[in-house]
């Protein structure tokens, strides 16, 4: 079962508890988002991992800061000014029709968002059609169960599932891995 974010819950998104079982630069050091990197994050939200992002690639990188809602983005902007960052570029899309153009970006980032996405397989065809030739995915989802933090298990992604997507929209190389006990990391070449 898929559901959406309410924008009205936005603070959800940034708590200390948020922050303690998703700390964005020991996971980005994880995955390996390097300096000069060209990053999509792809459901970007307020912002939680574009600030980090943003530095991890440099003032050689780009971040596009990808989200349906125009209201995250505002909370995106304003990290801009606050931490005068110039290297991310917000961007409202839709949520099938990413507004980028093909092939444009090295990495497609997305931090809890594949739950809730209904087709998925479409939207990842959207993500493979904007990743450079050797491009890769990342793609950090709730490990399906249910717990005393994040949504319920029935609004999970099971990592299985997952991996057939993937598979079925042309990537390669697929590695899934538990992060913690709250979340899984997918990572994925396009084909």
């Amino acid at each position: 079962m898929t559901h959406k974010f309410k924008v009205m819950n936005k603070s959800k998104l940034d708590s200390e508890r948020r922050r303690e079982v998703l700390p964005a630069k020991k996971i980005l050091d994880a995955v390996g988002i390097k300096r000069s990197d060209i990053v999509a994050d792809i459901g970007c939200g307020i912002g939680f991992f574009t600030v980090p992002l943003s530095e991890a690639v440099g003032d050689q990188g780009v971040v596009y800061a990808l989200d349906i809602e125009k209201e995250m983005l505002d909370d995106v902007e304003n990290k801009m000014l606050e931490y005068n960052i110039k290297n991310v570029r917000p961007v409202v899309t839709q949520e099938y029709k990413l507004t980028l153009e093909d092939g444009c970006v090295g990495v497609a980032f997305l931090s809890t968002v594949m739950h809730e996405v209904k087709m998925r397989e479409k939207f990842l065809k959207e993500a493979n059609r904007i990743l450079f030739p050797d491009g890769r995915i990342i793609i950090i989802e709730w490990i399906k169960k249910d717990c005393d933090y994040g949504p319920p298990a029935d609004h999970r992604l099971d990592q299985d599932t997952l991996k057939r997507n993937l598979q079925r929209t042309g990537f390669k190389e697929i590695t899934i891995m538990d992060f913690n006990e709250y979340f899984y990391i997918a990572s994925a070449m396009k084909k």
